[in-house]
């Protein structure tokens, strides 16, 4: 494929819910665009974006995938994103690179769950829309009600520029409103003109006003002359209506059927004509550091800038190894250039340049600014890179991922499997940057992390179909403390003599509680020499080793003060050994007094919720024992405070999902530890005693 000019270039973020049609929509344009000669079907598993083994079984897209038409010497970069809420921020690198949103919703059910939270990140990354109400052909389809959930949920901006003809299975065309012309299509998508309709003629006119009207608000001197002569002449509206876009004055709708082809010529026609090019982006802003702590600097859509580019997703392919997509910024490209990675300080060779169709690379010469390619094998970069001219450097900032939302224990079923995991896992997250894996010092479990179960899922089925590695999933453990409540003093003494050398230490100490968050802190008062100061330092250990195992339930003892203050030795039989073994048997006399409790970790948790729920969401939070500490308004949602017991918030994500119909979110970090109430801790030290990790004691109480 030749290099194509920025002007003649469209980049475009194929969003909106799950099963709106996103994938067929992309297949069904390649198709009617020449672009493939075979027209994919998402019921056969032939489409060209979802090609994974994953997606076509499931039928959704699980990640970001790429195809690319030409048509009228116009090169159009689709990037199919995920609509299910378990995937969908994956949406936001894809609309940080894309220079238009195209927007795919249902026309029986109209604007849903995923659709506005799609949009709302087209809001954040200030992005021009076009919309397309998609399934006109189905029963129940309904393009005014679809437009209404649209116009009401969204904005008063949203006009029509395609009508339908017919409805359900009926749908045999559309009415171009800017052109004023209308059409119908054969059964390979291809356009012919007819006569426009008399039926429908009054929402056509209504329509095209609407149209004018929006045209003339988009500018100060066209709005004059809208109320001076109540329209605007035709010079007038036509040249305005891709900058009206452009500025997000104006989104226009489009009436299709991506099973039946319906439609789809023309919204390809007015893509071209309509949708920004990269070069009507204002500059993007970087920084001259990695730590974002340097000189705020930018980069405008231009060859004759330096080069940049950032890559936004890793595809860690079978065949081809890892391939880093990127968008170049600024600047133009050549196969084999040897670049400059900001972000991590290092040298790339490029290889050879690819554009992606679907699983099928092919390879180009020269990108120029604006452009979407992919480069194979590189040794450094990964997604949220900026590469550069390294007379010129730059780092763009990386896309924010929500955070993970759900947490599985994983455990490798066999010592192989154990060996293959880390290795396997580093490949799926150099793809999924929404994933989080590590090991819970405490409780030595690795936890993988991500945005719902059915995210986790599909990692778990990849691990087994794509690295031949079984894992199970268990819900994580809490990761419980202890401490404890009284001030006691006590003895410890080990004493061992079998012949020859014996082993003998003595210590005394004073056990008292500390505030939360203190840890450990031991006090030497020994005046004298009742223990000499070299061995001093064994009690300590001694008292730390043991604390490491707890006493009541096997957790980590904190957040207590052990002062030294007597004890005796032997001249002889006296050693550092003895000392250890004499601080961990005054640690076992202390628990015996000190009343040990649990403590478990209290979390910081805010919710996110539609405002007619968030009574509902509140009650919940109460019943697992959560503390609202306030509540916010922040755009259209409600913000619920809370700090909430983590062993509460396992699963919370599914219950969420429940009462805000997916639409609610939340995050948490860590806030500090509290007691564990007495019902719950018995819960956790019966367990404890039955895995073996303790044994029992007698109830302190």
């Amino acid at each position: 494929m030749k290099a194509f000019t920025t002007e003649n270039l469209r980049n475009l973020a194929v969003i909106g819910h799950g099963d709106a049609g996103k994938t067929q929509l992309v297949s069904s344009l390649l198709h009617v665009a020449g672009a493939t000669t075979r027209w994919g079907k998402v019921d056969e598993g032939t489409t060209v974006t979802d090609f994974e083994e994953d997606s076509i079984e499931r039928k959704i897209t699980l990640n970001n995938n790429f195809a690319h038409l030409e048509y009228k010497d116009t090169k159009v970069n689709l990037i199919d994103t995920p609509g299910y809420a378990a995937f969908v921020a994956h949406a936001r690198p894809a609309l940080r690179v894309a220079d238009c949103a195209l927007v795919v919703v249902d026309g029986v059910h109209g604007i849903e769950v995923q659709t506005e939270k799609t949009w709302q990140y087209a809001n954040e990354f200030l992005l021009p829309r076009f919309m397309v109400i998609n399934k006109i052909d189905k029963e129940h389809a309904d393009f005014g009600h679809a437009l209404e959930t649209a116009t009401s949920s969204f904005a008063r901006s949203i006009v029509p520029f395609t009508l339908p003809i017919g409805k359900e299975g009926d749908f045999k065309g559309v009415v171009d409103v800017v052109h004023q012309k209308a059409y119908e299509f054969d059964d390979r998508g291809k356009a012919k003109e007819v006569p426009l309709p008399e039926e429908g003629k009054d929402i056509f006119d209504r329509t095209r006003e609407r149209l004018i009207e929006l045209v003339a608000e988009s500018d100060d001197a066209l709005m004059e002359k809208y109320f001076s002569d109540g329209t605007l002449p035709e010079e007038d509206i036509y040249p305005n209506l891709a900058k009206a876009i452009a500025n997000s004055k104006l989104c226009p709708v489009y009436a299709v059927s991506a099973n039946n082809l319906v439609g789809l010529q023309i919204l390809l026609d007015h893509i071209v004509e309509f949708a920004p090019n990269p070069a009507t982006h204002e500059a993007e802003y970087g920084f001259t550091d990695a730590d974002q702590g340097g000189e705020r600097i930018t980069r405008k859509y231009s060859n004759d800038e330096p080069f940049s580019a950032y890559v936004f997703r890793t595809i860690a392919d079978p065949f081809a190894g890892r391939i880093n997509v990127m968008k170049v910024v600024s600047g133009k490209v050549a196969a084999d250039a040897t670049v400059f990675n900001s972000t991590r300080d290092a040298q790339e060779r490029l290889g050879s340049l690819h554009v992606i169709q679907g699983k099928t690379l092919d390879k180009v010469n020269e990108a120029q600014t604006g452009d979407i390619i992919a480069v194979v094998k590189l040794k450094e970069t990964q997604t949220g890179d900026t590469l550069c001219d390294k007379a010129s450097p730059i780092v763009f900032p990386k896309v924010e991922y929500p955070e993970a939302a759900i947490a599985f224990a994983i455990e490798p079923k066999s010592r192989a499997d154990e060996e293959k995991i880390s290795v396997a896992l580093h490949k799926i997250l150099e793809e999924d940057p929404s994933l989080h894996f590590d090991r819970d010092p405490q409780t030595k479990e690795f936890i993988l992390s991500g945005s719902g179960q059915l995210h986790i899922e599909t990692v778990v089925d990849k691990l087994k179909n794509r690295y031949h590695v079984e894992v199970a999933l268990h819900p994580p453990k809490v990761p419980y403390k202890e401490t404890i409540t009284a001030q006691v003093e006590v003895q410890g003494r080990h004493k061992k003599q079998s012949g020859g050398r014996g082993q003998f230490g003595d210590c005394k100490c004073i056990f008292e509680p500390l505030e939360r968050g203190a840890g450990f802190e031991f006090v030497d008062k020994i005046f004298g020499g009742a223990i000499p100061q070299n061995f001093r330092p064994a009690v300590e250990k001694g008292i730390l080793e043991a604390a490491q195992s707890g006493y009541v339930a096997g957790y980590p003892m904190v957040d207590f003060r052990v002062t030294l203050i007597d004890g005796s030795y032997h001249t002889v039989d006296s050693d550092e050994h003895s000392f250890k073994a004499a601080g961990r048997k005054a640690y076992r006399a202390a628990m015996e007094k000190a009343r040990p409790t649990l403590l478990e970790p209290i979390m910081d948790v805010e919710v996110f919720t539609p405002q007619e729920v968030s009574g509902d969401i509140m009650g919940d939070l109460n019943s697992r024992r959560g503390r609202v500490g306030g509540m916010e308004m922040r755009g259209k949602q409600q913000v619920i405070k809370a700090k909430v017991p983590l062993s509460e918030m396992l699963d919370y994500q599914s219950k969420l999902n429940s009462v805000t119909q997916a639409r609610g979110s939340y995050h948490m970090q860590f806030s500090h530890y509290d007691p564990l109430p007495h019902n719950l801790a018995q819960k956790v030290i019966d367990e404890a005693v039955a895995a073996g990790r303790v044994r029992a004691h007698d109830d302190e109480d």
